[in-house]
């Protein structure tokens, strides 16, 4: 069986600290300690206090209260802590995918998951949103998407890379018709708290044995360092994720767990912070790109400091991407890294000079790439 590489992440990974502007991030830039320590009335000291030991493998008791409190009906026994979102998908694709599944998954979305679907040795079936409805999903494609025999749906929402939300009839004819041929339903919900609009979107949780929930600090709060994430599941499916982790990272660090609890104590005040980033950058970006003329086409994101844009002009974005990188210092998130060719994700939750900065620099390139 052939390896599927996970793309957009041996990019970033090779190059985010390497390049002097990075634009291909998809949160808000990062709180420091200093700064999570005063949003959290938190005493230094009692951080300086813990002991690096080994932590509770699933997360200490007061992060999974303060997780679960977050959830309707969900209790800390259903919550599994883990490192980054990333782990959180793995240990789900390999707790429930076999060879031969058959998996439908919501695209474009953030590549990882249908990567380990394809590398567990499963099949793979799109549900496309629809770029020319503003990335809506036409909900009479959703039967047929979701066929008999379907081992799981998966979703990510608010979606990575558009920043758009399901609508809420597009929600519940997929947790419908995933209920109805007795598919599990997974959701990526990273990126929830980062809505321009205030509200937050509501979780696919719905309390249901075969519904699962991925979430973590790194997007919404700004803490992408922390490595903190999580799983909501039924208490049975996270005795399997729990033989699985043990194999992987056997707990989170205790520093950690311990700074993320105080961040979601204190969850409304670092969400307020995230969308004063959004609504003082996304201008900036808009205005930037309109620059461009007819050049590129876009949509103001519904959530989250990332826009995808689509250009008009033959070269790939991937190869875009690297001339770009080569030339001007900017790191940019190829479409192709999430299946749409000719296109980008610009991320605009960098420090406003920052951004500033880095689309000047970039501009006199792309005008010079794409005439």
């Amino acid at each position: 069986m052939s390896f599927v590489p996970f793309e957009l992440e041996r990019w970033q990974s090779t190059w985010e600290k390497r390049v002097r502007y990075n634009i291909a991030e998809s949160g808000v830039h990062a709180l420091t300690v200093g700064e999570l320590l005063q949003i959290t009335g938190s005493d230094p000291a009692a951080l300086a206090g813990v002991r690096l030991a080994y932590n509770q493998s699933d997360g200490s008791a007061a992060l999974r209260e303060a997780i679960a409190a977050t959830y309707a009906g969900v209790s800390p026994e259903q919550v599994t802590v883990t490192i980054g979102s990333a782990e959180a998908n793995f240990v789900v694709c390999w707790a429930l995918i076999e060879p031969g599944d058959r998996v439908t998954v919501v695209t474009p979305t953030y590549m990882q998951v249908p990567g380990l679907v394809r590398n567990f040795g499963a099949s793979v079936r799109e549900l496309p949103l629809e770029p020319d409805r503003g990335w809506e999903l036409d909900v009479s494609r959703v039967e047929a998407a979701i066929p008999d025999g379907t081992r799981a749906v998966v979703v990510t929402n608010p979606n990575n890379p558009t920043g758009a939300l399901l609508a809420d009839e597009a929600r519940e004819a997929i947790a419908r018709r995933t209920a109805a041929v007795g598919a599990w339903l997974v959701a990526d919900e990273v990126y929830q708290g980062a809505e321009f609009g205030g509200g937050v979107t509501p979780s696919l949780w719905d309390g249901g044995d075969r519904v699962i929930v991925v979430n973590g600090l790194s997007k919404a709060y700004g803490l992408p360092g922390l490595r903190i994430g999580w799983i909501v599941s039924s208490s049975a499916f996270k005795d399997a994720l729990m033989r699985r982790h043990d194999y992987t990272v056997i707990g989170p660090s205790p520093a950690s767990d311990a700074l993320a609890a105080a961040a979601l104590a204190h969850r409304d005040a670092i969400l307020a912070r995230t969308r004063r980033i959004l609504h003082e950058n996304y201008p900036l970006l808009d205005a930037w790109l309109r620059g461009f003329g007819q050049r590129f086409t876009w949509r103001r994101p519904a959530c989250g400091a990332i826009a995808f844009a689509r250009y008009d002009h033959p070269m790939p974005s991937s190869e875009l991407a690297e001339r770009v990188r080569a030339e001007c210092d900017v790191l940019l998130a190829p479409g192709a890294h999430f299946g749409i060719e000719h296109a980008i994700r610009f991320g605009f939750g960098n420090e406003r000079g920052e951004l500033e900065w880095a689309l000047a620099a970039l501009r006199p390139t792309l005008e010079r790439l794409l005439e």
